[in-house]
């Protein structure tokens, strides 16, 4: 009888895995699951082609970069999943009528398909505000991130108290319901609440009805001043939440709001005044008042006006520095300034260690002076 052998592999053939950790910056990765959500909601679930620990903050976002008829375009998403499952990161998307991005992610990302994302940023996040008390509220596609929040609090048995407020058009529309709710069954420190505006016609529905109001945020958190709040959802949703907060006198110091997307029609429009602003002192200005920014890698130099972003002066130069929200929020315009000082009014989008290493975002840096960027 014939034993069978097994090849002999010596240890200068073994070759191990080294496995790399996220950080902030430009990363290519593969779509490797897709999920059906709600019939207008998916989930995208993505990993790296080489071993990557996706390490990041429950609550942060990335910011895709995607092409759409042959236009490059930016757009930034919460991260769904959860820290404690390292290798791969998630977004869940929802289908916005008329909106160009949300309906090509739906109708075209697909498995297999690879990308470019960039972050993880966000000043939006429950590591940066620990308490042993949270109240999560979210409106619609606002529970992403904190659908992170509460399965980082699940994975890692975090003694921490969750009440866990969603509020959504119709039962239908109820994002991770199912998930939520087996969560909410097998810890005793999530307290899931689930507001519907309104059932249609054969829907049942044993949960709260019509909209969060004073009356049911203090029913479902008597405690509510005890707690650390976080909140996402539409301007309308959080304008109003706010203002019962306000109402309730609770200390804002405590409450925290994510807002990000597509640069706002208000940004842009300011950017355009300010550009034509900056154009007309430009002709009273004399040499010795314009400022000088170089572009290391590109090779190129150009005047720019006191007050005028590193932003701008990329376009006079000619180069397109990818930009999403214009804002200094979503993080994907961060350049590296290899000499000179600028004044930075950002909005999270940059982590203090990025900035120690003379990282900054082109949208929202202003020269005090000569710059040199390396770009």
């Amino acid at each position: 009888m014939n034993t069978p052998t097994h090849p002999v592999v010596s240890s200068g053939s073994f070759i191990p895995v080294e496995t790399q950790i996220w950080d902030n910056g430009r990363h290519a990765v593969r779509c490797v699951k897709t999920i059906q959500e709600t019939w207008d909601t998916k989930t995208f679930c993505f990993m790296a082609h080489q071993p990557l620990m996706f390490f990041f903050k429950p609550g942060q976002f990335v910011t895709l970069e995607l092409e759409i008829d042959g236009e490059q375009v930016f757009r930034s998403y919460t991260i769904s999943s959860s820290p404690s499952v390292p290798y791969s990161f998630s977004i869940t998307v929802k289908r916005v009528p008329g909106g160009v991005v949300s309906n090509w992610i739906h109708d075209h990302l697909e498995e297999g398909a690879e990308l470019a994302v960039h972050g993880p940023v966000g000043a939006f996040n429950s590591i940066d505000f620990p308490s042993e008390k949270l109240l999560l509220l979210s409106g619609g596609v606002g529970v992403t991130p904190m659908m992170s929040m509460a399965r980082w609090v699940y994975d890692t048995n975090t003694d921490v108290d969750i009440a866990f407020v969603h509020s959504a058009r119709t039962p239908r529309d109820v994002i991770f319901q199912s998930e939520l709710e087996f969560m909410s069954s097998r810890i005793a420190n999530l307290h899931l609440h689930v507001i519907c505006e309104k059932l249609e016609s054969g829907q049942k529905w044993s949960g709260y009805r019509g909209y969060l109001d004073e009356t049911k945020l203090l029913m479902i958190t008597p405690d509510l001043h005890e707690r650390e709040i976080f909140c996402c959802g539409p301007t309308p949703y959080m304008r109003a939440v706010k203002g019962m907060l306000a109402k309730l006198g609770f200390d804002m110091d405590h409450y925290h709001e994510e807002v990000f997307g597509a640069t706002p029609d208000h940004v842009e429009e300011q950017a355009v005044q300010s550009a034509e602003i900056a154009a007309e002192e430009a002709e009273a200005l004399t040499p010795s008042d314009l400022i000088d920014v170089v572009f290391l890698n590109s090779d190129k130099k150009v005047q720019i006006a006191p007050g005028e972003t590193v932003h701008a002066a990329a376009a006079k130069a000619g180069l397109t520095i990818p930009k999403a929200c214009g804002m200094g929020i979503c993080g994907t315009c961060k350049v590296k300034k290899t000499s000179g000082n600028v004044a930075m009014n950002h909005n999270g989008g940059i982590t203090d260690e990025d900035v120690a290493e003379g990282y900054i975002l082109s949208c929202c840096s202003v020269p005090d002076g000569n710059v040199v960027i390396e770009y």
